[in-house]
């Protein structure tokens, strides 16, 4: 009876969608996407830091940690987007940007230019899991937020991240993950997943990311499950914090 109410859901909620579907069947949408995600994501990153300032302020606050004795900190930000976090980093950040979405660039370029205490080094067009341009054990600080939930393999892109970072050096995330299995936040989780996964450039609702993180053994992990200030959206939960190469 819960799958076929499920699947019921699902079909209603694609029906909703239906162009958006229907583009995707003919690989027209994807393109289309790669375009409006980035304007798209101005709004809604705006939003977003409104209601978790206080959870990346926190987050954030232990980057000075990772510095070299110089100030400066080498880091890598994955998935760079619109420069949401640019706010937050600490003066001395000589950042590299990866992202395989190129039309993100000048959305960047506007947030370094409110945000003069962030260095933009380079900015390299690729996935996460083939970072071959950065070299290993070059960059003191990696930066994950509301990416590993629409990377390919996660597993690859963590084994990228512990290669790039020197020993010692930190890997920072914030993400949106699967609610609990019987929770009625993990049932509607599945009936958006299909239309979500198009709407938002392969954005996955149920990844239980921190088994990955877990598993990718890095030599300290600090990790919270905490449920977002983000009413009636079914990315609330949410997985916050930093691990040690």
């Amino acid at each position: 009876m819960a799958l076929l109410l499920l699947t019921i859901l699902q079909v209603g909620v694609g029906l909703l969608a239906l162009p958006i579907h229907a583009l995707a069947f003919v690989g027209l949408w994807a393109p289309i996407c790669r375009r409006l995600f980035p304007p798209i994501m101005t709004v809604v990153s705006w939003y977003y830091n409104k209601k978790m300032r206080e959870h990346k302020k926190a987050l954030f606050g232990n980057l000075g940690d990772f510095a070299r004795p110089s100030g400066e900190i080498a880091l890598l930000e994955i998935g760079g987007g619109t420069g949401a976090n640019f706010q937050f980093y600490p003066p001395g950040c000589k950042a590299t940007f990866v992202d395989p979405n190129p039309n993100f660039q000048q959305y960047l370029r506007k947030s370094l230019a409110k945000n003069g205490h962030v260095e933009c080094q380079r900015f390299l067009v690729a996935p996460g899991e083939e970072m071959c341009q950065v070299a290993t054990a070059s960059v003191d600080v990696v930066v994950c937020t509301l990416v590993l939930c629409s990377v390919h393999n996660v597993d690859a892109v963590l084994r990228e991240i512990k290669r790039v970072l020197r020993q010692g050096g930190g890997f920072f995330f914030l993400e949106h993950v699967a609610a609990h299995h019987s929770s009625w936040s993990c049932f509607f989780q599945q009936v958006y997943q299909p239309t979500w996964l198009h709407l938002l450039s392969g954005c996955h609702l149920t990844r239980e990311t921190w088994k990955n993180i877990e598993e990718a053994k890095f030599s300290e992990l600090k990790l919270r499950h905490i449920d977002a200030p983000l009413k009636w959206n079914p990315a609330r939960p949410h997985i916050i914090g930093y691990a040690v190469k």
